[in-house]
């Protein structure tokens, strides 16, 4: 493999304007914070391979280099032995370099940035450091007409399912809407390039394809090449927060472990008796050819959580052109639902997320072995529960923990209720038959087991 052996980079965007302070702080971040930094920064130079493997991905550039130079002018990245594909003629690609110092922003300055600043022990102290970082990265600005549809769905997908999720995002971008993802490859990469061109047949002004992401899975979905802007959030659920308080609706195609915690964790919030009442626009779409995949998934959905659940969303199969209606539909709503309560359009401050869907939950394997899976919870409850057994699951295949969690002790234990254990089993088989798990299916071995 190509490297390119040295660079200093100056900001293109983004942090080109620090006190002494803050570069300080840049300069006397821990170590265990540089790690993260060289492993995020190495996942964005290496964007657009087809690797979802963080071991791996270091191991190939164990020689990688990143330090920031400081300078009154704004800070300086050096790089050397970065992947050659990141540059061009030997200079760094301009929305590579951009991204890069979104990753110094998000993973350096904001952790020294939220030290001692936020009360991370409440819900608001929480929701306070998500919007202060997406204000931060210029995610949220004012003044702005609701206009953000984020799209879910997997990395590992086939190309008629790509091609679907390409078409959407084209009719979203005839309609003026812009397109939020989780910034990798798949369904991900799909809306954002069919967007460009229909906001391009409509020459629309403002593009915005926003990546939002975490340090554990940036090397698994690195940013596609149509991410223009990028933010890292601190964990996964500050992420999925920073997702739902941003859409003004939510599209969600066929996907793997880690859709289904995205959907589970919506539903968990929508199904809470606080947000009766709290109008939001969620759409399950997909090709004609994978309708079987939101039909096994609507039934998981109805036989653990109950019909109930299934008020929250509405499925759309084989029709590009009528899910981007209907998320248009979902958009106008909430603009007029924002302005007749006086609610802000760029952040959905009234949306009541419960404390447990905002605190870490860490895939050890004695917190995967507790986790309750019994239908005498409330369906908000269950929800909640089924999201983090899926987020472990989601840890087991590509995050670094994870991994090295199911190395040292072997598959995560799952047990609970015999029916939803059973439900859960057949729908995690169905993900592994349909080789939605990672893009690497040579070795692929799952990462729990169900008692």
């Amino acid at each position: 493999m190509q490297k390119i052996d040295r660079e200093n980079l100056r900001p293109v965007r983004t942090l080109n304007l620090l006190s002494s302070r803050e570069i300080q702080g840049l300069m006397s971040s821990q170590d265990q914070v540089h790690k993260l930094f060289r492993q995020c920064a190495l996942a964005v130079l290496n964007a657009g391979s087809d690797q979802d493997d963080v071991e791996s991905l270091m191991e190939d550039y164990r020689d990688f280099e990143i330090s920031v130079i400081p300078q009154s002018r704004g800070p300086i990245l050096s790089v050397k032995n970065a992947p050659a594909t990141a540059f061009v003629d030997g200079n760094m690609i301009r929305a590579v370099q951009e991204h890069l110092f979104s990753v110094l922003r998000d993973v350096v300055y904001v952790n020294h940035s939220l030290t001692g600043t936020y009360d991370l022990d409440s819900r608001r102290g929480i929701t306070d450091a998500v919007f202060d970082i997406l204000r931060n990265a210029d995610i949220v600005r004012p003044n702005l007409r609701p206009d953000l549809v984020v799209c879910w769905g997997g990395h590992s997908i086939s190309r008629n399912e790509y091609d679907f999720t390409k078409e959407v995002g084209y009719q979203l971008g005839l309609r003026g809407l812009n397109i939020g993802t989780g910034c990798g490859p798949g369904a991900m990469k799909g809306p954002m390039k069919g967007a460009a061109i229909g906001h391009s047949k409509q020459l629309q002004d403002l593009r915005r394809y926003i990546g939002i992401t975490e340090p554990g899975i940036i090397a698994a979905e690195a940013p596609n090449p149509i991410v223009n802007e990028l933010v890292i959030l601190p964990d996964i659920e500050k992420r999925l927060e920073a997702f739902v308080r941003l859409a003004h609706c939510i599209i969600v195609f066929p996907g793997g472990a880690g859709t289904a915690e995205e959907l589970l964790y919506l539903l968990s919030i929508l199904m809470h008796e606080r947000n009766a009442d709290h109008p939001f626009g969620l759409i399950l779409s997909a090709a004609e050819e994978n309708r079987d995949y939101f039909e096994a998934v609507d039934k998981f959905i109805r036989e653990t959580l109950g019909e109930a659940a299934t008020a929250h969303y509405e499925i759309v199969i084989g029709d590009a052109e009528e899910t981007a209606r209907r998320a248009k539909h979902h958009v106008i709503q909430s603009r007029k639902d924002r302005m007749k309560t006086g609610a802000a359009y760029g952040f959905n401050w009234e949306l009541y997320i419960p404390a447990e869907l905002q605190h870490p939950f860490e895939p050890t394997h004695e917190n995967m072995a507790a986790l309750q899976l019994n239908s005498d919870l409330s369906p908000f409850q269950l929800a909640s529960n089924l999201r983090k057994a899926f987020s472990g699951i989601v840890a087991g295949n590509v995050k670094p923990f994870g991994i090295e969690e199911i190395k040292q002790h072997g598959p995560y234990l799952m047990q609970g209720e015999q029916k939803i254990m059973d439900l859960l089993q057949s729908l995690l088989d169905s993900f592994i038959e349909q080789r939605r798990m990672k893009i690497d299916y040579a070795s692929y071995e799952p990462c729990w087991r169900i008692e």
